[in-house]
């Protein structure tokens, strides 16, 4: 009987040979590949098609749009770390936008990304150690190195699924991230709990894990959640004022007090803390909003974001001179630049309120002359309004206090400014030089020239300042440029198209 079991072995194992043998085929590549993947610790999405789109090409073309339309912010040091919110991109991915932009082309030895957990309550932290995230947009992989380092400094710090599983905080970043840095490697931790010794242990071990090593920082946070559009202003004013100090234990004690509010509130005071044992000395805010800003709602529940840089400052770091700044200078003095400020923020004040704007008497004889110009508003380093004269139909003064308010209740891109809103306005004056048609689009001199571009019934116009802000060449502005018309971004290479150039003298209220 064991002598017939033996037979029969061999033969199957003999049929299998020849089988394999005789067809004379190998594994693909791409099962090859498949193969290895399936015996990786893949951590897949669960957010894809809900919080951002599932479909690859449609996620890229989203994110590329966002950091398209965040600006370059001048930061006079190295990044170390950023404070970014996790909404859908809906809702946050602007102020996303924003954080991501400034470190785009860079290459870092790892991303460590601090998150909250919103569905996992634990002790501790949570590493994920495992092989990789993914997203729509490919495999995110773990810099194990680092991970496994982490998880055996102290027992608060474990390697674990806790928090991983069906989070989106930590999740939200990685399509970012893989658009804007090369050589993406992550240490993806989760955090519930952030009370002042969690923290603490928390930030000594990533510090001592990253030494020697060139890493970004990760503090995935939103802000005030809740009912009110006042209280989420103010509550998101002292938040954010506190989260700039850079004084991670008193921002822990106010965030327990429950005085500031942050679902991220651990991740932040964690990447304070180690940001600031790496050498960070500074931070910038780079954008803050709300979700009823972005969505245009007013009132309803409310969620606040912001992006916050901390750096080390830089003494290499030069300051840009009046001799290299964007535009040319008019012949504008201090004192004339001072009063058109005054007179545009003036007039809207009294626009904001249904009054009538203030009869102008200027003694300077260059603010009576016919001049264009624009005002430009921002909000929280976003623009909130634009309009301006092409032409010199109106002495200066009388343009920019008409601009001023158009500004502010005429922009058709926006709604009208709030009077509680004037306070966080920032204005930006652009003085015009006379416009120019030109044959040869190497006169455009970028940082500059502003340009307009018309064809048919069709018109955009950019100013002098905008290719400099989002660090474009004259290719990229010319395109822009046509964007804005309306036509085609080659539209500017087509017989039919009017090229016109002009400067400005620019200026703006100090911080």
């Amino acid at each position: 009987m064991k002598r017939t079991i033996v037979r029969i072995v061999l033969f199957l194992c003999a049929v299998g040979i020849a089988f394999f043998i005789s067809s004379g085929r190998s594994l693909t590549q791409k099962e090859v590949v498949r193969n290895a993947m399936s015996e990786q610790q893949i951590r897949k999405s669960v957010i894809a098609g809900t919080w951002y789109p599932a479909d690859a090409n449609e996620l890229r073309k989203e994110i590329r749009e966002l950091l398209d339309l965040a600006r370059p912010v001048k930061i006079p040091g190295n990044i170390i770390a950023l404070i970014s919110p996790h909404a859908g991109y809906a809702y946050s991915g602007p102020t996303a936008a924003m954080s991501y932009r400034q470190i785009k082309g860079q290459s870092y030895d790892a991303v460590i990304i601090i998150a909250p957990s919103h569905r996992e309550a634990f002790q501790g932290a949570s590493v994920y150690t495992g092989d990789a995230y993914e997203t729509p947009l490919g495999l995110v992989p773990v810099e194990k190195t680092i991970a496994n380092a982490l998880v055996q400094i102290d027992p608060v710090i474990r390697s674990s699924m806790d928090g991983h599983r069906e989070e989106h905080a930590l999740e939200i970043h990685l399509p970012f991230l893989q658009e804007t840095l090369k050589d993406l490697k992550i240490v993806p931790i989760v955090m519930w709990d952030y009370s002042l010794e969690n923290c603490q242990k928390l930030a000594a071990g990533i510090t001592k894990a990253v030494q020697g090593r060139n890493v970004l920082l990760i503090a995935s946070t939103d802000l005030y959640h809740g009912y009110s559009q006042e209280e989420c202003e103010a509550t998101n004013d002292r938040t954010i004022k506190n989260m700039l100090k850079l004084e991670p234990e008193q921002l822990c004690e106010r965030f327990q007090k429950q005085e500031l509010q942050a679902c991220g509130a651990g991740p932040v005071i964690v990447v304070e803390m180690v940001a600031k044992s790496l050498g960070a000395d500074a931070t910038k805010l780079l954008q803050r909003t709300n979700s009823n800003e972005v969505t245009g709602k007013d009132g309803g529940y409310v969620v606040g974001y912001a992006s916050i840089a901390i750096y080390t400052k830089s003494s290499d770091m030069q300051t840009i001179d009046k001799a290299s700044k964007v535009g040319v200078d008019m012949g504008l003095s201090d004192d004339d630049k001072a009063t058109l400020l005054t007179i545009a923020r003036q007039a809207i004040e009294c626009a904001v309120s249904g009054k009538s704007a203030p009869k102008l008497t200027v003694s300077s004889p260059i603010l009576n002359e016919q001049r264009g110009g624009f005002v430009t508003l921002t909000k929280h380093s976003q623009l909130r309004g634009c309009i301006g004269y092409i032409q010199a139909v109106k002495p200066l003064a009388e343009t920019i206090q008409e601009m001023a308010q158009a500004a502010a209740t005429r922009d058709p891109r926006f709604t009208p400014v709030k009077k509680n809103e004037v306070d966080d306005l920032h204005i930006e004056i652009s003085v015009l030089t006379p416009i120019r048609e030109i044959s040869d689009v190497n006169e455009i001199e970028v940082g500059k020239h502003g340009i307009i571009i018309e064809r048919g019934m069709r018109s955009g116009l950019l100013l002098p300042q905008v290719a400099t802000e989002y660090g474009w060449d004259r290719t990229t502005f010319l395109q822009h440029t046509c964007q804005k018309a309306g036509l085609p971004m080659d539209a500017w290479q087509q017989k039919d198209t009017v090229i016109k150039i002009f400067s400005a003298d620019i200026f703006e209220e100090e911080e």
